[in-house]
């Protein structure tokens, strides 16, 4: 049973997580509120674990989640359930792609869908923020940051080691 409500809400997660992985963090707090698999500081470690696995953040996200909840087949249940949809609706459109691509309806739905997307991305970015950012140390070092990715245009890696061994030397 917890296989399938697994592949469910990740299904229904896949359906409408337009826009990449971020999308699906607004619905986790959903499900850690629904059926409380994980809480809301868990969520801030799992992106975490995510963001530095290979792979999209919202299948890895799929898969952390169900393999807690209820070992490999669980893991397997929640990333299946999360790729279907876009599985499906790929195969869908691939048919009709040609005949509907300049089809003036179907542009204005996709300009439809960009502000939501947008609206979601940021919802996940602020909540993300509020988990990550718990005292003046980590604001700190988030404003550091910040400032040195934005001036200095360095390989993402040296910034994620550094904040590693920053937050080590910290204890945070």
């Amino acid at each position: 049973m917890i296989y399938a409500t697994l592949a469910v809400e990740f299904f229904k997660i896949g359906l409408f997580a337009i826009g990449g992985g971020l999308v699906t963090v607004p619905f986790l707090f959903d499900l850690a509120g629904k059926y409380g698999w994980f809480s809301v500081s868990d969520l801030a470690d799992m992106i975490a674990v995510s963001e530095s696995t290979p792979g999209p953040l919202g299948v890895n996200m799929a898969t952390y989640v169900g393999y807690d909840v209820a070992g490999i087949g669980g893991g397997i249940a929640a990333t299946l359930g999360l790729v279907m949809p876009s599985i499906i609706i790929i195969i869908l459109l691939s048919r009709f792609l040609k005949k509907f691509s300049c089809d003036l309806r179907v542009q204005d739905v996709l300009r439809g869908i960009r502000p939501a997307v947008l609206a979601l991305i940021l919802t996940a970015g602020l909540e993300v923020g509020k988990m990550a950012v718990g005292n003046w140390k980590q604001a700190g070092i988030f404003v550091v940051f910040f400032a040195a990715i934005h001036y200095w245009k360095k390989s993402p890696i040296l910034y994620i080691v550094s904040a590693a061994v920053l937050g080590v030397a910290l204890k945070l």
